[in-house]
């Protein structure tokens, strides 16, 4: 974490809440926030006064750098869903907010662009997430994906702008028993996925979205010699602050609820005191689940 126990922190400090979503569907479940929820969620950040950023702007706030606004959030999909088309496109298209997606660009397909919603055609099958985690797998990625058509809609109409979550999404370090062929393996990864974006975007950029949630220190400096220096976790436990550490950026899931708990989750994940408390008590809260768990308590 930034910030250390017994440190004062400025109520002047500016930080930043990143949200993480995963997908949007008709209805909510296993990583799925309901497009209703997701209405919710939307419009409450824009009637408060919230400003979705730019992977850009995020990362001049990072490197301590101004704000563009009093109120800001950065937006976050990982995997790259088609039901993020389907469904999440519209609500930010409605509101005017946008989203940093982090695609796995070894899934993504070709092919023309589908319907998404408020087009007043038939939509196509958004399964769950545990069905779209064995599809996207398997040989018919492109019934849960989305399409590199697709992805160029949404650029052009501002609501995503994407970047990498790695080529294969692939866990290295459970499938090489050595460190050396890990690391290799990684790498070849992440400059796969470079070259897809640059090939289908004309560039990547410097940010990337650890697959699964998984890093250690030789993925970390193996991110860093290919060129990606923003590197995003799925660590809850910390606060984005100015000039903070970009290699370990924090996000918290989205729930599928309304705009209220968002709310809520927003002040925690930015308030200089109460947030650092929260995010303490739910450290001690964790380490004592996973000892009952491994019945050392």
């Amino acid at each position: 974490m930034p910030e250390t126990r017994g440190t004062f922190i400025p109520m002047s400090a500016k930080r930043v809440a990143v949200l993480m979503y995963h997908h949007v569907a008709a209805q909510g479940g296993s990583l799925t926030v309901g497009v209703k929820q997701f209405e919710s969620q939307i419009s409450g950040l824009v009637r408060s006064g919230y400003r979705s950023l730019s992977a850009v702007e995020f990362a001049t706030f990072m490197d301590g750098g101004p704000l563009p606004h009093d109120k800001c959030v950065l937006i976050t999909f990982d995997d790259g869903y088609l039901d993020n088309w389907v469904y999440a496109h519209p609500v930010l298209q409605r509101h005017g907010m946008q989203a940093v997606l982090f695609v796995i660009t070894g899934l993504l397909g070709d092919g023309p662009v589908r319907p998404c919603e408020g087009q007043g055609t038939p939509l196509p099958p958004c399964p769950s997430h545990q069905e779209a985690k064995v599809l996207m797998f398997g040989d018919t990625p492109d019934q849960v994906m989305l399409r590199w058509s697709e992805v160029d809609a949404m650029r052009q109409a501002g609501t995503f702008e994407f970047h990498s979550h790695t080529h294969t999404h692939r866990r290295w370090d459970l499938e090489c028993k050595e460190a050396e062929q890990k690391n290799q393996k990684m790498q070849e990864d992440l400059l796969q996925s470079r070259q897809a974006l640059e090939s289908r975007l004309g560039a990547a950029s410097s940010h990337l979205c650890w697959p699964q949630g998984y890093f250690d220190d030789d993925y970390v400096q193996v991110a860093g010699e290919v060129g990606f220096r923003y590197l995003y976790t799925t660590d809850a436990r910390g606060q984005n602050m100015a000039g903070g550490n970009p290699g370990h950026i924090y996000r918290f899931a989205v729930r599928n609820r309304p705009y209220s708990w968002l709310r809520q989750r927003l002040w925690l994940a930015t308030h200089p005191l109460f947030g650092s408390w929260y995010n303490a008590w739910k450290a001690r809260s964790d380490a004592r689940k996973q000892r009952r768990k491994a019945g050392l308590a």
